[in-house]
């Protein structure tokens, strides 16, 4: 983003947050941000017309209260008219940005039930059974297939197995990827869920499951060497042999008995 949608998102950050910790009810909130924003999504003279910077602040919120008033939470109008009453960049940016803040607010619910951390690892774990799964990944990622039947495709393989912010964050992804694949808008809302829990995510590749110990203290180490939470996302892929290799960003650290092969056949040409 830009400098003035940049400033826009952490206005509309702080409206969230208030209402968040007001009396907001933290699953609702977040079905509307998803509803005004598919309503925004799907009109290009409505975006337009909520980021024009030429037209009044108090007007474009006065528009986006005749469109959702009574239709929606108090709350989450109000978060909206913040965010229609800051400028921004691009129109693209506000439509993320109620996305971004819809996504927190789904797991906002989660927290209060003491599950974030289950939705976190089971949204990464049902995007690596789609990536494997290519039957579920080609019916997942078909542009011609109606989004109803791909959401309620989602409901099948998750309900009853994974928390409720878990499912309607899956179903989400499908029924609205704003062009994106499936794999990023998960992975996009797996950013989203880091920085709102204010960590680090170190996806942990290995031969065979790590123990709970193995786990608590690859994390207790992780933690402090970035002076910040991380929480591990796990991958078992016995290619590897042995070791470990962690992901956190762009910084990969691989100490795979595969990579060290690699490396020794390399070294001799092989």
């Amino acid at each position: 983003m830009q400098g003035s949608s940049r400033a826009a998102a952490a206005v509309g950050q702080q409206a969230l947050d208030a209402a968040l910790t007001g009396a907001a009810d933290p699953g609702r909130l977040g079905e509307d941000l998803f509803g005004m924003g598919a309503t925004l999504d799907s009109s290009a003279a409505l975006r337009r017309a909520l980021t024009d910077p030429t037209r009044d602040a108090d007007a474009k919120g006065d528009l986006a209260k005749r469109l959702f008033l009574g239709k929606v939470s108090n709350e989450a109008l109000a978060v909206l008219m913040t965010l229609v009453g800051e400028r921004w960049s691009t129109e693209r940016d506000l439509t993320d940005t109620v996305e971004r803040l819809a996504v927190q607010s789904v797991l906002a619910s989660a927290e209060a039930a003491r599950t974030a951390d289950a939705v976190e690892d089971e949204l990464f774990r049902f995007e690596r059974v789609v990536a494997g799964t290519p039957a579920l990944r080609d019916a997942l990622l078909d542009r011609q297939a109606d989004p109803a039947a791909k959401a309620a495709l989602v409901d099948r393989l998750l309900t009853a197995k994974a928390r409720p912010q878990t499912v309607r964050l899956a179903r989400q992804a499908v029924l609205a990827p704003r062009g994106r694949r499936f794999a990023a808008v998960i992975e996009d809302y797996l950013e989203v869920i880091a920085q709102r829990r204010k960590q680090l995510t170190a996806t942990v590749t290995s031969a065979i499951e790590l123990t709970a110990a193995q786990r608590v203290r690859l994390a207790g180490s992780l933690t402090a060497m970035y002076d910040r939470p991380v929480h591990l996302q796990t991958v078992v892929d016995p290619n590897v042999l042995g070791g470990i290799r962690v992901e956190i960003g762009d910084e990969v650290v691989d100490g795979t008995v595969l990579r060290k092969l690699d490396g020794a056949r390399r070294h001799f040409g092989g």
